[in-house]
């Protein structure tokens, strides 16, 4: 089973389209499923496990207790700096796609595998991963370990907002600590997309072989959104540890003399002999719970406004032929 590159005379998705849909998409998803990413984080960053007889923290609970302590925005801790991210971020995750399946759709007939729609996710992934997510990770998770209440005008916290994070981290760290933990970032993102963008295609090409009503027309809404909530599930069972352990890592400053890999191998380590196996799966369920209904959010949302766009934007938003 392959997608066709090229042939019926459908226009490509432009940057410009990728631009305002993507990040249209991806600011409908922040709004939405961030309570749920700060809960994750939360309960990554949790120590508790560690102690004979210390009660365990669920998602329901850790949540419970952010609202009561630090108000219902407390959940909203590091919306700042996703929402600067997240228009760039979805603009280089589809637009990426889009031309690393063409590099990589076979030269003779134009037809892109499987193989080579998972690699195509993959170096999407890695591409914002680099470019975007890392920076914007390490800010947000920053400003989500902080536990000071949003009510107390008396309780100031390190970092004030996203802007003076940013600075905060440069100016004491330096700048390579905005690059903390990309390596994993990057196997994150790209497992992430590989299997989302792989999974989404083949869904959608079931759906419109089954259905040929929509035949070069979206699909209903939700059955995007249906496969968008599949399709982005598989992505966090399949990394969880490698998040874990990202999130832990980036929370913290760098050690002189440690390298990153030491680093990682000792939080690894260390969560293992203290917490046990089930550590490196601390926050699946919320993560689990923002991720799917996120990308479900974003196929949705993204699919709907480029054909908005499509029809009645400007000719900046349509190029040259293009099928999948």
């Amino acid at each position: 089973m392959a997608t066709k590159v090229s042939g019926d005379g459908k226009k490509p998705t432009s940057v410009a389209t990728n631009l305002i849909a993507g990040g249209g998409a991806g600011m409908m998803e922040a709004l939405v499923c961030h309570p749920l990413d700060t809960i994750k984080v939360r309960m990554q960053l949790s120590r508790r496990g560690r102690q004979p007889g210390m009660a365990k923290r669920g998602f329901i609970r850790t949540g419970v207790e952010i609202v009561k302590k630090e108000t219902p925005l407390g959940l909203y801790k590091g919306l700042g700096a996703v929402l600067t991210g997240i228009v760039p971020k979805m603009a280089i995750r589809f637009t990426s796609f889009e031309w690393y399946k063409q590099l990589l759709a076979n030269k003779e007939t134009h037809v892109v595998s499987g193989q080579a729609l998972f690699f195509a996710g993959l170096a999407a992934g890695v591409t914002e991963a680099v470019a975007v997510v890392t920076p914007m990770e390490v800010i947000k998770i920053r400003l989500q370990a902080q536990y000071h209440s949003m009510a107390d005008p008396l309780d100031i916290p390190k970092y004030r907002n996203a802007a003076h994070a940013l600075y905060t981290v440069v100016k004491e760290e330096g700048f390579g600590a905005l690059y903390r933990g990309v390596s994993l970032t990057a196997l994150r993102q790209g497992s992430n997309q590989a299997v989302n963008f792989t999974a989404y295609t083949y869904f959608k090409k079931w759906l419109n072989e089954y259905q040929p009503q929509y035949e070069g027309v979206n699909l209903p809404s939700y059955q995007t959104t249906l496969i968008g909530l599949v399709s982005g599930a598989m992505g966090p069972l399949s990394n969880a540890p490698i998040d874990t352990i990202k999130t832990r890592l980036q929370k913290t400053p760098a050690e002189p003399g440690t390298s990153a890999l030491q680093r990682i191998a000792r939080i690894a380590g260390d969560m293992f002999k203290q917490e046990g196996f089930h550590a490196f799966y601390k926050g699946i369920t919320p993560r689990i719970m923002r991720v799917a209904p996120g990308q479900a959010v974003t196929f949705t949302v993204y699919e709907y406004l480029k054909e908005k766009l499509e029809k009645s934007g400007p000719s900046v938003l349509t190029g040259s032929r293009y099928e999948e």
